[in-house]
């Protein structure tokens, strides 16, 4: 039986991913930060059939004795400070979590066994400022958040350690991807949610930033099916995996009042400069190509189809009194 760990198993893809792997046959361990209030929610359905092991991507030796437990073949590294509005007010935490703990991962299953084959959840957010539309592996890398340029170590530890000990190591370099698990931090979920609640009758309008800012969204159950496909994949490389496709902040709004049967849209949305970044990445869109052609990856979920299904589950988690 092959065995997984899962560091961020309590996040959104995460949750995706012990769940795609459990249906593969893996035993599957979440390594998991242990705090005064468990954040255990998405995976609570999992419990009776994952092990989780306490530790910190921070701290080496937590990493070093889960490898000794799990023994696994396979390591995907999803915990990060995964919110960059965040990163710009927690700079130094982020580099030491997105970063830092990249390089100790790494350093552990090297010192471990160099066998076991390592996962680095990227970032779209590496472009940034973009050079070139659409973006692939090639593109060069300009962040513009503490969040882009933390994750940018990760990457190049990911790419050092397998050039410099022929360890299998690979970057995901994973658009926006959402769905109903997604944190209530990000605007997606914040106007799916806000719009839920606006159909029940619970609020009168949603607050949010910048609006025109584009990016490539899918369907999260979808993109964790492209992590794994890595890992099986004869050699160690890195992708973009990606919708393909654009649109805005205020698309994804008229998407989710749509999905309320709303087209009057802007009588319900307020902008505040709050929300605003110091500075702002305007357009990201990938292209997927290099997955498709070596991983046999496509993306099947439509924008609106995705908008959708996550306004369905916010209209149905708020009436039946759920929390986020």
């Amino acid at each position: 039986m092959k065995s997984a760990i899962i560091t961020g198993i309590t996040g959104q893809d995460g949750s995706y991913l012990a769940e795609l792997l459990l249906s593969k046959g893996y035993k599957v361990y979440g390594f998991n930060r242990r705090t005064s209030t468990p954040n255990t929610q998405r995976i609570e359905h999992l419990k009776d059939k994952i092990e989780v092991i306490y530790g910190d991507v921070t701290d080496s030796y937590s990493i070093y004795r889960a490898l000794k437990k799990a023994e696994p073949s396979e390591f995907y590294n999803l915990a990060a400070q995964s919110f960059v509005g965040s990163s710009w007010d927690l700079p130094e935490s982020t580099c030491e979590i997105d970063g830092l703990g990249v390089v100790k991962a790494l350093e552990a299953i090297k010192n471990c066994n160099p066998a076991i084959k390592f996962y680095q959840a990227s970032t779209s957010e590496l472009y940034g400022k973009v050079r070139e539309v659409p973006q692939n592996e090639n593109t060069p890398f300009h962040p513009r958040s503490p969040y882009g340029f933390a994750k940018m170590m990760g990457y190049w530890a990911t790419v050092n350690y397998r050039e410099s000990y022929n360890m299998f190591a690979v970057n995901g370099i994973l658009f926006n991807h959402e769905s109903p698990r997604r944190g209530i931090e990000f605007v997606t979920r914040k106007i799916t949610y806000g719009v839920a609640r606006i159909k029940l009758g619970l609020d009168k309008a949603i607050t949010l930033g910048n609006l025109d800012a584009k990016r490539d969204w899918g369907f999260a159950p979808e993109y964790v099916d492209a992590m794994w496909r890595m890992l099986q994949h004869k050699q160690p490389e890195d992708f973009v995996i990606a919708s393909g496709h654009t649109h805005s902040v205020r698309d994804f709004v008229i998407a989710a009042f749509e999905a309320i049967g709303v087209k009057d849209y802007e009588k319900y949305v307020k902008t505040d400069a709050r929300f605003m970044r110091p500075a702002e990445v305007q357009e990201l869109v990938g292209d997927a190509s290099k997955a498709e052609k070596l991983l046999g990856w496509k993306p099947k979920t439509g924008f609106k189809e995705l908008v959708k299904i996550m306004v369905d589950s916010d209209v149905k988690l708020i009436s039946e009194g759920g929390k986020v």
